[in-house]
């Protein structure tokens, strides 16, 4: 079983690097209220533009968290990591949900979530 926690983890983090560090101000598919970046879709949320670099923070540390967490198992810090993103990504869809966003923009969310709840709880 830790081989697939250690690839959930690389999943999130490489998921989450993806989105706040190389997509950040690209359009895609998944961004919420069809924002064409990162500070827009938080505005279309209703979100205040310094939210963004709160929640980017957040879900940075606790992908590192993940991270270190298969080299450094002693830190426990994979129950941190795992429910600080799920506590994200919960936000994330309920922001989906309040903007009115097909089912599908949520779907990268909700898997993070699962994946997050495993890791936490297994």
């Amino acid at each position: 079983m830790s081989t697939v926690l250690i690839i959930l983890k690389i999943i999130i983090a490489v998921g989450i690097l993806n989105v706040w560090l190389l997509r950040f101000n690209k359009k895609t598919e998944w961004r919420g209220g069809g924002a064409g970046n990162m500070n827009e879709e938080f505005a279309k949320y209703g979100l205040p533009l310094w939210f963004v670099p709160v929640v980017g923070f957040l879900k940075l540390l606790f992908a590192a968290f993940l991270v270190i967490s298969i080299f450094k198992p002693e830190y426990n810090l994979a129950f941190i990591g795992a429910i600080g993103m799920g506590v994200l990504m919960i936000g994330a869809i309920g922001m989906h949900v309040k903007v009115g966003d097909s089912p599908k923009r949520s779907l990268p969310a909700f898997l993070m979530l699962v994946m997050s709840a495993v890791i936490a709880f297994v």
